[in-house]
């Protein structure tokens, strides 16, 4: 993806405070990769990232975010792929400036990547980068975490990769999203693909997914 950007650099990276990489780069991406391609081609469906961090349990960085936030930002970002990052977290700004090269951008509507690690802080949808019908590819896509990827509201999911519907019942999003997802959803083929996460699990949205309130 490319986006003008108005995006901050680092420099002078304490090492030893530094959140740790992937152990095996190249086979660790692939198998992060994989699962994030399965979550979208069966929306709903749960997955879990079973690529383990070295010492990511002892890193606060990595552990704020959770397993699933970070190894996914690790495997996809890279230094044409601005990141926002909607809540401050210099931990995991400085893991991604490191080890992907990302640069990070404090402009929504010019990241590649998004994190929130606060749902209930979540900006309106229509403020991240969704394409154009030209280029819908010039989109975002945006890691939201949540509270559980069960136990909340119930939702039904329709359209590709569902053979008739998927419920499902994330507690933490505020009612909105779901509002502004639907909104969205109408757009196509421009759109948000969405990555609701918590800890090691996380649960893909294409924009090719609608959404029903139940």
């Amino acid at each position: 993806m490319s986006h003008s950007r108005q995006t901050s650099n680092t420099a002078g990276i304490a090492l030893d405070t530094l959140a740790p990489g992937f152990a095996d780069p190249v086979h660790d991406t692939h198998a992060v990769f994989r699962t994030l391609l399965d979550a979208l081609a069966r929306p709903g469906r749960i997955g879990v990232i079973e690529t383990r961090l070295p010492a990511a349990d002892a890193v606060h960085g990595a552990e704020r975010a959770g397993l699933a936030a970070f190894a996914s930002l690790l495997a996809l970002c890279d230094y044409a792929t601005p990141v926002w990052l909607a809540q401050p977290d210099e931990a995991l700004a400085a893991a991604l400036r490191f080890h992907a090269g990302a640069p990070l951008t404090d402009v929504p509507a010019l990241a590649a990547f998004a994190y929130v690690h606060d749902a209930a802080s979540l900006p309106p949808l229509e403020t991240l980068a969704s394409g154009t019908p030209e280029s819908p590819e010039q989109s975002a896509t945006v890691f939201v975490r949540v509270d559980s990827l069960t136990g909340g509201a119930s939702i039904t999911l329709r359209g590709p990769g569902i053979e008739d519907a998927h419920a499902i019942a994330p507690a933490g999003l505020p009612e909105r999203f779901w509002q502004e997802r639907t909104a969205l959803a109408a757009q196509f083929p421009c759109g948000i693909d969405i990555y609701l996460v918590c800890g090691d699990q996380l649960v893909g949205l294409p924009r090719t997914t609608y959404v029903e309130m139940n």
